[in-house]
């Protein structure tokens, strides 16, 4: 399994997270494309440099946007995202990140949700932002992120509203919504920004996980401050000799559309399930049902639960705990006459000892090149060497 821990120390932004996400092993061109399917209405160029924050060596992400339109309601920056030739996973996550903003800055104006302007979020910077996180977690294979408390200061900070006391109040309600640790700073600057906020409060568990280290990404915060502003992104797997507790939650269904469960599957996955299944059974009454099966941690089986019973007729479900071994796995990009197209590498005792093609990419590939999904996979598979 997979995991990436932030040590937010000097706070969060989300070109903080983004840059260490980018030092971390996030390729810029595969960012860069896929910031390029959004079709924003101004080209938005991404520059990565490094740079150092007192002694420290650091990662600086500088999204160049010629004219940036700011105010945004929440459904123009949805359709934006969902009509976009990203992957499901990532329109989902960045949906979810935009949608819990809009919440704190609906309860902070006092207004419905479709009713607030996102102003300094709106920005396409924020937007890259807050989707260049989703699209680097989910190219990384970060299937859990933890953080730790985040720093809070005091002060002012300037903007769209006039001067407003730090936190900011999206900041803190961002915070108060996912209840998330908080420990005091001397600083007078705003250390924690509402992108920042938000990317944590949707995808991570504040908390030190149990971690073998393989990547670290150091990303720059924008001001020079007393310590190195920094924001420490430590990316492993977790140690095998610790036994991840999961669950299986099942449940038969005799009387819900069919087509339905594909969706529901797809939001099954980007709530946390790491298998999904369905199997057809006859139930009372010999009437045809699906036995419909979902495998996760623990900690996502009340998430689940929830959206099982609100997403299905089922009227229950059963839980149980099981175990599971898992290989390790690690995606690669490779180079092929078509395009790049990426490999998840299965690993086991430090070796690749199986490899295959994304299918995603290779449907990508073969829409671009006109040419058949066969012979992409065979293209694919003429070039892919077990290293």
């Amino acid at each position: 399994m997979k995991i990436a821990y932030a040590d937010c120390f000097s706070g969060i932004s989300g070109d903080m997270f983004l840059a260490a996400l980018l030092d971390a092993g996030l390729p810029l061109d595969v960012l860069q494309q896929n910031i390029d399917k959004l079709n924003l209405p101004e080209k938005v160029e991404l520059k990565l440099t490094e740079t150092h924050k007192g002694a420290l060596r650091a990662a600086s992400l500088e999204v160049i946007v010629p004219h940036s339109h700011n105010h945004r309601h929440l459904a123009d920056i949805l359709e934006m995202i969902n009509t976009s030739a990203l992957s499901d996973k990532v329109k989902i996550t960045a949906s979810k990140i935009f949608q819990l903003l809009a919440e704190a800055e609906s309860h902070v104006h006092g207004e419905p949700v479709d009713h607030v302007h996102f102003h300094e979020v709106g920005a396409l910077d924020s937007i890259v932002d807050i989707v260049g996180a989703a699209i680097g977690l989910d190219y990384l294979g970060i299937e859990q992120l933890y953080a730790s408390p985040l720093p809070y200061g005091s002060g002012t900070i300037n903007s769209d509203h006039g001067l407003l006391p730090l936190p900011a109040p999206a900041t803190l309600e961002v915070l108060r919504l996912i209840n998330a640790p908080l420990t005091p700073s001397s600083a007078e600057v705003e250390l924690v920004t509402p992108t920042g906020a938000a990317i944590l409060g949707c995808l991570a568990e504040f908390k030190r996980p149990n971690l073998v280290m393989t990547h670290i990404g150091i990303g720059a915060g924008k001001r020079d401050l007393e310590w190195p502003n920094i924001l420490r992104m430590m990316i492993g797997v977790v140690p095998e000799a610790e036994q991840t507790e999961m669950v299986q939650l099942e449940t038969n269904i005799d009387d819900m559309n069919p087509q339905f469960f594909g969706y529901l599957m797809d939001k099954l996955f980007a709530s946390g399930a790491r298998d999904v299944f369905m199997t057809s059974i006859h139930m009372k009454k010999n009437r045809p049902g699906i036995l419909l099966g979902v495998i996760a941690l623990r900690k996502d089986e009340a998430a689940l639960a929830e959206l099982l019973l609100r997403e299905t007729t089922t009227l229950g479900l059963r839980v149980q705990p099981i175990g599971r071994y898992e290989a390790s796995r690690e995606f690669r990009q490779l180079d092929t006459p078509f395009g790049k197209v990426t490999i998840k590498a299965k690993i086991m005792d430090g070796k690749v000892i199986h490899a295959t093609p994304e299918y995603d990419d290779c449907v990508r590939l073969a829409k671009e090149n006109q040419v058949s999904l066969l012979e992409i996979y065979q293209t694919v598979n003429h070039h892919l060497k077990i290293e």
